[in-house]
């Protein structure tokens, strides 16, 4: 026979350190896990170190679970059951949970300091208890196929559980401000928001689509991209800007070995713009330093200089294939690889220029009608997938 838990508990992070702002993480991690459980019936209970998920339908458990994986801030999770506090019972309910095979040890956290019995002393009897039920269950404190664990709190009740599931880590989303990210819809951008997410910052996304040049298809891939981020970056949105036209001017009066870097250029501006609006303290863009043409030391120092934002670069030292790891874990990999264009691949020079001077750059850059063609950009754009809804 077996006992259901009927609880989720949740161990944060990073948190503990932030002492007196320590209530702010916190209320944002509640609010944050609210949101990733938007939908789903439960009772959210906090108590000092601890949250809990109670009432909800055990049908729901795995759901739950998966949802709280992806919620930043939170350091590891466990199914447990929740009963009033009595060592024989919790002996009982401990023997239920424990597979019936293996060897095991029994942790106890014991702070209420009414019982009398030290914690050491309360595990070797719910040890004994279930050794006495479970003949072919061995104990070994060492090399332990399980962990019992119990936690024996002030307030009456206690928590019996074996099974410790990492969660995101990080910090709560928001509690690091606003950036705008650059989104295409290949395999490095989408990691970049992931990273940037871990590190407490809301993500805003802007998307440059050349209609007719790159499909719907390819437009759909960067919307799935966005919400397959949602539940890491639970308030992330995603704006499209039609980027057509600035191609067009750039092709017909810059060289084309230029016309990456004048592109990144005007990709840089209109971002920053975007992101004044929506209220960004920074751009970040999923550049990997050396990876391509546009992603030399040169090349990203002539895109930098139109901006007055700072600028996140969360994979610049990371190789590809530990950005596709990412990617993989995250589940934009997939999404990521489908072979539709994310750029109007006709406009692209076939030898684009590696380390490109930023005086050649402007010289070439100043027979463009800049700011009427930034203009009309910004005022073509549409918002394709908006922010959560929170409870």
């Amino acid at each position: 026979m077996a006992a259901e838990p009927n609880t989720i508990l949740i161990r944060y992070g990073e948190l503990f350190l932030k002492g007196n702002n320590r209530y702010y993480f916190e209320s944002l991690l509640i609010k944050n896990i609210k949101a990733a459980l938007f939908g789903i019936r439960f009772k959210f209970v906090k108590s000092q170190s601890r949250f809990f998920v109670e009432d909800f339908d055990p049908a729901d458990k795995n759901l739950i679970l998966s949802r709280l994986t992806k919620v930043f801030g939170i350091h590891s999770l466990s199914p447990a059951v929740k009963i009033r506090t009595d060592l024989k019972k919790i002996g009982e309910i401990a023997s239920m949970m424990a597979p019936e095979q293996g060897t095991f040890r029994v942790t106890v956290r014991r702070a209420d300091k009414k019982i009398p019995k030290k914690s050491m002393e309360i595990a070797a009897e719910i040890g004994g208890d279930m050794l006495e039920r479970v003949p072919a269950r061995k104990v070994d404190l060492f090399r332990y196929d399980f962990e019992l664990c119990v936690d024996i709190r002030e307030d009456g009740w206690s928590y019996v559980f074996y099974e410790v599931i990492p969660g995101a880590q990080g910090l709560p989303s928001g509690c690091s401000g606003r950036a705008m990210l650059l989104l295409s819809g290949g395999i490095d951008s989408p990691v970049a928001a992931y990273k940037m997410g871990r590190r407490g910052v809301t993500v805003c996304c802007v998307h440059f689509h050349s209609f007719p040049y790159t499909s719907e298809l390819a437009l759909r891939k960067v919307v799935d991209l966005t919400e397959m981020l949602r539940p890491y970056v639970p308030f992330i949105e995603l704006t499209v800007v039609p980027f057509t036209k600035i191609q067009y001017a750039i092709h017909e009066h810059c060289p084309q070995e230029f016309m990456i870097t004048i592109m990144r250029r005007f990709m840089m501006r209109i971002a920053e713009r975007l992101a004044q609006d929506k209220k960004c303290g920074a751009l970040i863009t999923g550049e990997s330093l050396g990876q391509v043409a546009s992603q030399t030391m040169e090349s990203i120092n002539a895109t930098n200089s139109v901006v007055k934002m700072p600028v996140f670069r969360p994979l610049i030292g990371n190789d590809k294939e530990e950005i596709i790891e990412i990617a993989k874990k995250i589940g934009t990999f997939d999404i990521s690889i489908r072979p539709y264009e994310d750029c109007c691949t006709v406009f692209l020079p076939k030898n684009p220029v590696i380390h490109p001077k930023l005086s050649e750059v402007e010289r070439y850059e100043s027979k463009l009608d800049i700011e009427a063609l930034i203009a009309e950009a910004i005022a073509g754009a549409e918002v394709r997938s908006a922010a959560f809804p929170a409870e």
